[in-house]
């Protein structure tokens, strides 16, 4: 109801398990409940400072990279079950195939999940009666088909809040802080994979506040803390879900599951379940991104891959974290190559070096191998067009100037006040530059240097 991504389904996923886990072995049951309260509370906490804004900037490889590593994910989890019910998966894959082409009204999991069970209930008392002599063809189709989903827990939670003191709430914050933010990530990071599939684009700190407003009352009623699930999304956006009414109803399927039709819910085989899932894979592979593995650039390539691989062997978040670290590296390396631009010329006896773009920390070499390989007796570097600057950039201006002034050389900064000003003074590059080596123009640097009488006439 609160969230900002629609259609997505939130529950306990692998990351979130195994942090709760590991409070709950080192805490105790009680104290792991109230940090996932707290941590529901941090949650709704950054999506009032707006952090969710910061997960848009996500490299489309990298989600490109770490859904088809889910969609592999989904499909080797289900491979026990292939070589067990071999057929009952091949029909249920086959089923949802025809079902997704010809049924528009009803979802095709769901009709697979019904028939496939009724069928089965239904042949596994028609097949001993006829006395079934071909023992290979049984185990064939039924070996694993017998294997049910199994018992449900019935009942409801019960509302309780823990009571703990200041000492324990302070000694629970980064148990707090790792859930909200583990959570916060994992739920963001469906949310990107819901948008590319659908188009849309969701609301980022409202996304945050509904999951932290879901796992503060999940502490409350001695639940697991959730997180924005891809495998459910993605099985309720094929399934037809578009709103967030429909991740709603799946709730109240679930209760109902629990309240009422458990136990026909304990008779869904696995083999069956186990076709959908496989199913759900299949359709969720971004197979478009398959075309960067042939066309250019190929560090895009790479960085799909590395994610792809390091979301089926090691874990989401760690593939995500490469995927993104990648991704700077390699902007960082374009912009360098690319955004930022020196030219130079003489002007008045003056070596003028003009910078153009970005003037960050990937820029820094480039300046410094230029000017500090000229031997002008004046050179000028003007960052006029400059768009950005940050420290790592400003402060080599310095050691220019310093390196330059040992070499007899001046070195002089030209550029307007407006726009750079306040970042470079905040720096102190103006006062170190002083006002005899920092000027707003060129001309009002030529017009000193021949009042001072430093300026060779026709060089």
């Amino acid at each position: 109801m609160f969230g900002g991504t629609k259609g997505q389904v939130t529950g306990p996923t692998g990351p979130i398990t195994i942090i709760f886990t590991g409070i709950v072995a080192t805490q105790g049951l009680e104290y792991a409940f109230i940090a996932a309260i707290m941590g529901g509370i941090f949650q709704i906490v950054f999506g009032l400072l707006n952090a969710g804004n910061y997960l848009k900037f996500i490299p489309l490889p990298v989600v490109s990279g770490f859904m088809n590593g889910i969609a592999i994910i989904i499909i080797m989890g289900q491979l026990q079950y292939v070589t067990g019910s071999f057929l009952v998966v091949l029909l249920t894959i086959v089923f949802m195939l025809v079902a997704m082409k010809c049924i528009k009204i009803i979802p095709p999991s769901l009709m697979a999940l019904i028939l496939g069970t009724v069928t089965l209930i239904l042949l596994g008392k028609v097949v001993p009666a006829v006395h079934f002599t071909l023992s290979f063809i049984n185990d064939f189709i039924f070996f694993d088909s017998a294997k049910r989903i199994g018992e449900i827990p019935k009942g409801l939670p019960q509302l309780h809040l823990p009571i703990a003191d200041l000492g324990v709430i302070i000694q629970l914050i980064p148990a707090a802080l790792s859930i909200a933010v583990l959570g916060s990530i994992d739920s963001l990071l469906t949310s990107v994979v819901m948008d590319n599939m659908t188009g849309t684009k969701h609301k980022s700190n409202k996304e945050l506040i509904g999951q932290g407003l879901g796992n503060n009352l999940a502490g409350l009623f001695g639940a697991m803390p959730g997180a924005g699930a891809t495998v459910r999304s993605v099985v309720n956006l094929r399934s037809g879900g578009q709103t967030a009414l429909s991740a709603m109803v799946h709730s109240i399927a679930l209760l109902l599951f629990m309240l009422v039709f458990g136990p026909l819910a304990e008779e869904i085989p696995l083999a069956v379940l186990a076709g959908i899932l496989i199913m759900t894979g299949i359709t969720m592979f971004d197979y478009d991104s398959l075309k960067i593995l042939k066309d250019e650039p190929r560090t895009d390539a790479a960085v799909m891959l590395v994610t792809m691989i390091l979301t089926v062997a090691i874990d989401l978040m760690v593939a995500v974290g490469v995927g993104i670290v990648m991704s700077a590296l390699i902007f960082m390396k374009r912009m360098s190559e690319e955004g930022f631009k020196i030219n130079n010329k003489t002007d008045n006896g003056l070596k003028v070096y003009s910078l153009e773009g970005p003037l960050y920390f990937g820029a820094t070499e480039l300046i410094t191998k230029t000017i500090s390989s000229d031997s002008s007796p004046d050179i000028v570097i003007d960052i006029e067009k400059v768009t950005v600057v940050d420290a790592s950039a400003a402060l080599p201006l310095l050691q220019l100037k310093e390196q330059l002034k040992e070499r007899d050389q001046n070195l002089y900064l030209v550029g307007n006040d407006l726009d750079l000003g306040g970042i470079l003074r905040k720096m102190n590059i103006f006062h170190e530059f002083g006002t005899t080596g920092h000027f707003e123009t060129q001309e009002e640097l030529i017009t000193y240097l021949k009042f001072n009488n430093n300026l060779v006439q026709g060089a």
